[in-house]
């Protein structure tokens, strides 16, 4: 006999559209959370969305590609960071997102001990940076996600615009975003380099991006 809390969280699950803003409670949000691993989760403002879309090549060799280059960067730099790749960030009852990658930089770098799960985000400070890789997703990434990370002060997000090779990069402050062209959490970083960076990957294979990096970043 299938128990009544598991068939409502399937029943509810099945009912949702996904890839898109469903007005909900937060209890009806926990209870849609997907527990096979392969869904993207968020709440923001009385909504839930649920990515389930496959993820292509192009999306996921951008995601790997920014991953190297932020970390190269600070360790090339001797900028102290620790990156999270799909990693859930939470305030209950209020909102939740589960960035492509998100990093701690600077003084907050080791500040999330091992052993955490869901970062709580009523005991931790938000991640300093959060990056979305957008492939069919770029028009929520600028708005209903851009004003969800306004929202929990993140210091810097940056949108990695798979279709049109390009990087929205914007600081955070007083809850407000606008673009910038050089990174503030990672000093001295012009946001073109990494532009040209991905650009670069449309025409060679990384192992032949990752020389050009360092000698922009040298």
């Amino acid at each position: 006999m299938v128990p009544a809390r598991t068939s409502t969280m399937n029943k509810l699950q099945t009912k949702l559209p996904t890839d898109t803003w469903v007005t909900s409670s937060w209890d009806e949000y926990i209870q849609a959370i997907p527990d096979d691993d392969k869904a993207k989760c968020y709440y923001y403002n009385g909504k839930l969305r649920i990515e389930k879309s496959p993820v292509g090549s192009d999306h996921s060799r951008d995601h790997s590609i920014v991953i190297f280059a932020v970390t190269l960067y600070a360790g090339i730099k001797g900028i102290p960071c620790n990156g999270h790749d799909n990693c859930t960030y939470r305030q209950a009852a209020r909102q939740e997102a589960q960035p492509d990658v998100s990093y701690y930089i600077g003084t907050n770098a080791d500040v999330i001990p091992w052993g955490t799960s869901i970062i709580n985000l009523d005991i931790y400070p938000p991640p300093n940076l959060v990056i979305e890789v957008a492939n069919t997703s770029l028009a929520d990434d600028k708005r209903e996600k851009r004003r969800l990370y306004e929202e929990m002060e993140i210091d810097e997000y940056w949108i990695i615009d798979v279709q049109n090779v390009r990087v929205l990069a914007y600081g955070i402050e007083n809850k407000l975003s606008q673009q910038i062209n050089e990174s503030q959490v990672l000093s001295g970083l012009d946001i073109s380099v990494l532009e040209s960076a991905f650009q670069r990957t449309r025409r060679m294979n990384q192992s032949q991006v990752v020389p050009w990096l360092l000698s922009q970043f040298s």
